[in-house]
């Protein structure tokens, strides 16, 4: 074992952006104004970088007369669209802050998160599948049926005055109370002198973002990001990708969240590159469909994203050849997976990028050139500009290279803090400014970085500490397994036992015993689940992130387990 400590640095030869979102999009779009800025397939709609510039100035201008003014907060409850990266932008260039409201939440939720922050405005899809926006709206603001459009006055929304619904030109009728983002848009001015004063008084430091952080316990917390934060991360991100001009991004990944909006938007916009979106919710076949069409360069998502569009029956009838970047993030990526994503989807730069909405969200990432091995067993090294070190979660102290311990960050990419929470704030950042992340981490020798689990998700059976993610790792090889999560229940002889939640692959069966002979042997007893569940689907977040406690408590009210027998 090496002595060498678990703590690394960011390069810092490339210097921080210091200028506002608005500022450096401006200066992106004057150098090259009539490329694609934006295609959005589903809304058969392109801006160019001066088109995109219009449009978002013409957005900042209409807000301005609403009688929004720099620090207000404003809503977004949307899936990807045009009026949601028109509203990142005109939020920029306003200084209003941006609110990123979960397109999952339902009326309970999206009350907290309105009134948290005080919301002035909110501009909403009208519905989506089988969510209905604005009769959530209507049930928590009755009082929009006899307001005037801009004058809300509601009990329970007690701050928000204006709601605007994403309409279409197919959209005939008018929504009591509510205004539509079209009128909106035409309300304001795209050479309005108010934007262009203001944005000669905002500064780079001043929050412009707030991101709700889906907490598995107690109310979501609002974390708050200033320009600065989100405009370097995603310029980074870009520089790891090596993005340029020529390339296409594709982005299924929802916007409200860090990965949409960061990782995909800002990426793109800060390298003079194409934003794509696919479809306004994930669907693999529009996918496959937009990357051909397209002739993207660069696909992000999640794993369970590759793995739909890879098993997707009608997978090979694409021509994905002009594939070669992307950012596969949001869980851990399967050894397996990411392989097949190398090989059938032609994504040989492919990187891997690691982070939390309150880092803004990545401290660290793998480049197009890291070894594969590398690239499908670590999330990279260290991003620029950042510092990160491993910590025993006990004493504090930087545990020695190759040690698990829990991993800190700290540089420009932490959050200004979360929004009126002193005390949460403290909780998460220490004095020195170091965040602390919740997860566990490794390093090795060079540097690069293996998330092995979270401090909660490690099991503990009979003393023996199992991270749930080796034993993914391993049950990904077995030939009939599509995808696989690992869980601890509580267990009266030995604390936790493992159970194992399967989902086979198209066309297979598979029965628990085949699952553990292909176990044993391989890996030591004691890491051989002890249930095996064969499943259709995970609980997952909107962001395709897996919530593993609601395996736990699926599992623990299936099997009667009880957390206190365990005493």
């Amino acid at each position: 074992m090496t002595t060498k400590p678990s703590i690394a640095q960011g390069a810092t030869d490339v210097p921080l952006i210091e200028q506002t979102i608005g500022d450096f999009f401006d200066d992106m779009a004057a150098r090259q104004g009539d490329r694609d800025a934006l295609v959005s397939a589903h809304e058969k709609k392109r801006l160019s970088y001066l088109e995109l510039q219009r449009e978002s100035n013409r957005l900042a201008s209409a807000l301005f007369k609403l009688g929004l003014r720099p620090g207000d907060r404003v809503g977004i409850w949307s899936h990807n669209n045009v009026p949601w990266v028109l509203m990142q932008l005109a939020t920029a260039k306003a200084g209003i802050i941006l609110v990123n409201i979960n397109p999952a939440y339902r009326t309970s939720e999206l009350e907290y998160a309105l009134n948290k922050v005080a919301c002035k405005a909110l501009v909403t899809m009208k519905s989506f599948k089988t969510s209905d926006y604005v009769g959530m709206l209507r049930e928590l603001a009755p009082e929009l049926a006899t307001a005037q459009p801009g004058e809300l006055q509601a009990a329970r929304l007690p701050h928000l005055r204006t709601v605007a619904w994403i309409d279409t030109p197919a959209d005939s009728g008018e929504l009591p109370g509510l205004m539509r983002f079209s009128a909106l848009l035409e309300s304001g001015s795209a050479d309005d002198a108010k934007v262009a004063a203001t944005s000669k008084t905002l500064r780079a430091t001043d929050p412009i973002n707030i991101q709700f952080t889906s907490g598995t316990t107690g109310f979501p917390k609002g974390a708050t990001l200033t320009h600065r934060n989100i405009l370097n991360n995603g310029f980074f991100i870009g520089e790891c990708m090596k993005l340029t001009p020529e390339d296409r991004l594709c982005i299924p990944v929802p916007l409200y969240h860090c990965f949409g909006m960061v990782l995909g938007n800002l990426a793109c916009l800060t390298h003079g590159s194409t934003i794509v979106y696919p479809n306004d919710g994930f669907d693999p076949i529009t996918v496959l469909q937009t990357v051909q069409a397209e002739k993207c360069t660069g696909l992000h998502g999640v794993p369970t994203m590759f793995i739909a569009e890879l098993d997707h029956p009608r997978f090979k009838e694409f021509d994905l050849s002009t594939l070669r970047t992307g950012i596969m993030a949001g869980s851990p990526c399967p050894t397996e997976v990411m392989k097949r994503v190398v090989e059938q989807m032609h994504l040989r730069e492919i990187t891997i990028a690691y982070g939390m909405t309150e880092t803004s969200p990545v401290s660290c990432q793998s480049s197009t050139d890291t070894p594969l091995e590398k690239r499908v067993s670590t999330v990279g090294t260290v991003q620029p500009h950042l510092e990160i070190k491993i910590i025993d979660p006990a004493s504090g102290d930087i545990v020695p290279r190759g040690q698990s311990g829990e991993f800190c960050t700290r540089g420009y990419s932490v959050m200004h803090g979360y929004w009126e929470d002193p005390e949460k704030t403290r909780e998460a950042i220490d004095s020195d400014g170091w965040m602390h992340t919740g997860d566990l981490a490794t390093m090795d020798d060079e540097g690069y970085v293996n998330i092995v689990g979270r401090i909660k998700d490690l099991v503990i059976r009979g003393g023996e500490n199992i991270y749930p993610r080796e034993i993914e790792e391993f049950l990904y090889r077995h030939p009939k397994v599509q995808d696989v999560q690992v869980v601890g229940l509580p267990d009266k002889k030995y604390g936790e036992e493992l159970c194992a939640w399967i989902i086979v692959k198209p066309g297979q069966t598979a029965t628990a015993d085949e699952i553990r002979d292909f176990c044993k042997g391989q890996i030591a007893h004691y890491k051989v689940p002890r249930y095996i569940e064969f499943v259709t689907e995970f609980p997952m977040t909107v962001t395709g992130k897996i919530q593993k406690f609601k395996i736990r408590e699926a599992m623990k009210g299936r099997l009667g387990l009880d957390e206190e027998r365990t005493a």
